[in-house]
């Protein structure tokens, strides 16, 4: 079976080698693109659109795929009933400090490794194409996961929505005619993508942050307004705050989406670095400040009680919607409902172009099928962007056949999948920081080289240790579906590497052939 995955993964010849300079080496510039169109001899472009996406671009690409209302929504009644009460705010902000710590070593290398591989190009940079190869594949699968969890979650959300005004459909089909959707913007240029997301996400924060400055500005609710009951070392470490920090994880997922862009970016070596420490600051101020308004609305002392009643009643969301409806009225818990739908949708789409971008750098170092590195007349992967469409219904429709619950199954099982996998891939990305900076001996300083990534090693570690150990509760199933869905994880890095390695003989066999 191996032997006919590689043939089918057969790539074009002689793949430009990883190149550690401020170039692109993913990518090809406007002039040779140009060259490339007037070529008869070249019928299809590679080149992504260089310059078309600044700093805000990439930060609403990120933003969406954080899904904001949906990670408050989702999360918060459950790190808060589960977790450490009053004190899940402080978790936040913990799992921010960890990730600008990670950041730090990240940064530094996407100002001297340029391309749309990301965690890809970093490890391959490291330790070899074998290496970035499993890295590859671990982060299509936590990157196709995660989306696929999010169809199931939409699905059954806009389901509801639709049902509250008497017209029945089911999620999958909505799921399915959302893919659709999701495949033709994907292969549009990527300022409509951006601008598209801008709008959905600057909605959603929008009546988020309504909610928490009201309940700023009023004082609170029956316990008034404390940041020692949230945020003092007492308050984050009682309950099980390991819990809390992993759903925080959960909620922050995709802020390295930032480099996934650097061969479109304006500037790639300013634009990633500033939109990667911009993006974590707002995610993890954002995500706290909400979260501990929710708290001071229920109350510090009522607030573990009010989510687990909320849990319990089997409408999480009824913990955040209820205050919304309250405080502005009965629309307010409509127009919640709406974006809710919104913000999931933006996350399909942020996470579309992000595969899409893996899959095209990966064709371009010879790693996966040349066709996928083919883009069309707006410079955007298309060839790649229906791959990942059929993928997603690959992993969706089995769902729908089975008649599984999207949100206890499809939504639970594989978001929680994704954790682990994109866990594994900040550990190994800091590793990998370590490894090149050490070989290379590039003057640089120490802090962001060496004791940087290393600290973030060891925290991740410490995270993705809790992630595993709490890994039945995150994702709402059985110990037997725990594993085998963490078992996926060593899988598919396995499976990158010997994947890799049967591409690398073949193409030694066929230069030997050659100079023969």
């Amino acid at each position: 079976m191996l032997d006919s995955t590689v043939q089918d993964l057969e790539p074009h010849p002689s793949p430009p080698a990883l190149m550690t300079v401020k170039k692109d080496p993913m990518s090809i510039s406007n002039s040779e693109s140009r060259t490339a169109d007037a070529s008869p001899a070249k019928e299809h472009s590679t080149a992504l659109r260089a310059g078309s996406i600044g700093v805000m671009g990439i930060l609403f690409f990120v933003l969406s795929a954080q899904a904001p209302l949906t990670g408050i929504t989702g999360a918060s009644p459950l790190a808060a009933a589960l977790g450490n009460g009053a004190g899940a705010p402080g978790a936040y902000l913990i799992v921010g400090v960890v990730i600008v710590i990670f950041a730090v070593g990240f940064v530094a290398m996407s100002r001297r490794i340029q391309g749309s591989g990301a965690f890809y190009a970093y490890v391959t940079a490291a330790f070899g194409r074998k290496a970035g190869a499993g890295a590859a594949w671990l982060a299509l699968l936590a990157y196709s996961t995660v989306q696929a969890a999010m169809y199931g979650l939409y699905g059954a959300a806009f389901s509801g929505l639709l049902a509250s005004v008497s017209v029945n459909v089911p999620w999958w089909a909505l799921a399915l005619a959302t893919m659709a959707g999701v495949q033709v913007l994907g292969s549009l240029n990527i300022e409509l993508g951006a601008k598209v997301l801008a709008l959905l996400v600057g909605l959603e924060v929008a009546i988020l942050l309504m909610f928490g400055f009201t309940v700023l500005f009023s004082g609170g609710g029956p316990e008034g307004i404390s940041i020692a009951a949230s945020f003092s070392p007492e308050a984050i470490a009682a309950g099980a705050p390991g819990v809390a920090i992993m759903f925080a994880v959960a909620s922050m997922f995709g802020f390295e989406s930032t480099a996934i862009y650097s061969a479109e970016a304006k500037d790639a070596h300013r634009t990633v670095a500033r939109a990667t420490y911009l993006s974590v600051a707002v995610i993890a101020v954002f995500f706290s400040f909400i979260s501990w308004m929710l708290v001071s609305y229920y109350g510090p002392s009522q607030v573990m009680d009010a989510a687990g009643a909320a849990l319990e009643s089997g409408d999480s969301t009824s913990f955040v919607l209820a205050p919304m409806v309250e405080l502005f009225g009965p629309w307010a818990g409509t127009a919640t409902g709406i974006l809710l739908v919104t913000s999931l949708l933006a996350g399909i789409i942020a996470f579309h172009n992000g595969i899409n971008r893996y899959l095209h750098s990966l064709a371009l170092q010879g790693s996966m099928p040349a066709v996928l590195a083919r883009t069309n007349r707006h410079s955007a992967p298309a060839a790649a962007a229906r791959i990942q469409t059929a993928t997603a219904v690959v992993l969706v429709v089995p769902f729908a056949l089975l008649a599984l619950d999207p949100v206890l199954t499809l939504f639970s099982w594989f978001s929680g999948l994704a954790v682990a996998a994109l866990l594994v891939l900040y550990i190994l990305c800091s590793v990998a920081v370590v490894g090149f900076f050490r070989r290379e001996r590039v003057e640089v300083q120490l802090w962001q080289t060496f004791l940087a990534p290393a600290l973030a090693t060891l925290l991740l570690a410490w995270v993705l240790a809790l992630v595993v150990s709490n890994f039945t509760a995150l994702i709402g199933g059985s110990a037997e579906t725990a594993a085998a869905l963490l078992v996926a994880v060593p899988v598919m890095f396995a499976a990158g590497v010997l994947v890799e390695s049967r591409i690398e003989r073949r193409q030694k066999a066929g230069s030997l052939g050659n100079a023969g």
